[in-house]
């Protein structure tokens, strides 16, 4: 018995005195700098960045790969600060707040009743959409579950409701949309039309209640011309939108919104 013991533990002290020697052999320092730009990003691992993690956005960063100003949910107090650290100019970034661009849910005609699979990239798969309307919501709500802040929920009406106070615009809703109905804008740009359909009026009054029907009413009131009608389709420019909001009470079909948020979130 004792010569069991003696024998396990005499490799015991073998096996840790290889693994000692190997660890300070191939021990590689930590850059310090990666460990200083680490402590003030986030630390939500979201993937926005295009890392798999904040610690290897924190590395790129500090090899000057990527600019700090990729880091989506990062605050304007940290950004400087890494900046600071790396030497280099910035420290100011636009905040940008992803969008709906739909308003159909319950206001749309069905086309199929599909329940199988709840996923929009397995009904986009299998039949395109599950509505008339080819351009609008599936309604599965892909992006609430990627969404790494818990910004959006699924509203009453069937279609995501995005919180902007809490959207960090890190952009992963838009990418996982198989429709391509969720566009990041400018955070100081409340006004938004909800639709995205390119159908004739005609058709689009037939398949949806609340959907555009290219009328132009919102492009002539607008004075500062920031409405255009592109493919049957009223589409705001942010350049040039200063958010007097005299096109949404000219909308016809209702869709033209004021987003809502704490006016002391604004950069």
């Amino acid at each position: 018995m004792w010569i069991s013991v003696l024998v396990v533990a005499g490799l015991g002290i073998v096996f840790a005195s290889f693994l000692t020697y190997f660890f300070v052999k191939f021990h590689v320092e930590e850059n310090p700098l990666v460990s200083q730009i680490y402590q003030l990003l986030p630390h939500a691992n979201c993937g926005a960045c295009g890392f798999a993690g904040c610690s290897g956005f924190a590395e790129a960063l500090s090899e000057g790969k990527v600019p700090p100003e990729k880091c989506a949910m990062i605050t304007p107090e940290n950004l400087k600060k890494i900046c600071s650290l790396l030497g280099i100019e910035g420290g100011e970034k636009e905040r940008k707040v992803a969008r709906v661009f739909c308003f159909g849910g319950i206001n749309a005609k069905r086309k199929i009743e599909y329940n199988t699979i709840k996923s929009c990239s397995a009904v986009k798969a299998f039949f395109t959409t599950n509505y008339e309307c080819a351009y609008g919501c599936i309604g599965f709500g892909d992006c609430i579950e990627v969404c790494p802040v818990k910004a959006i929920k699924m509203g009453e009406k069937g279609i995501p409701e995005i919180d902007e106070n809490i959207c960090v615009g890190c952009g992963k809703c838009v990418k996982v949309c198989p429709q391509n109905i969720i566009h990041l804008v400018p955070f100081d740009k409340k006004v938004y039309i909800a639709c995205s359909s390119h159908d004739k009026g005609s058709k689009v009054i037939k398949i949806c209640k609340s959907g555009c029907i290219g009328c132009g009413k919102c492009v002539k009131v607008c004075p500062q011309e920031a409405i255009k009608l592109e493919n049957n389709l009223a589409v705001i420019d942010y350049d040039k939108c200063d958010n007097c909001e005299k096109c949404v009470s000219e909308c016809p079909r209702k869709i033209i919104f004021v987003s809502e948020r704490k006016v002391e979130m604004v950069a």
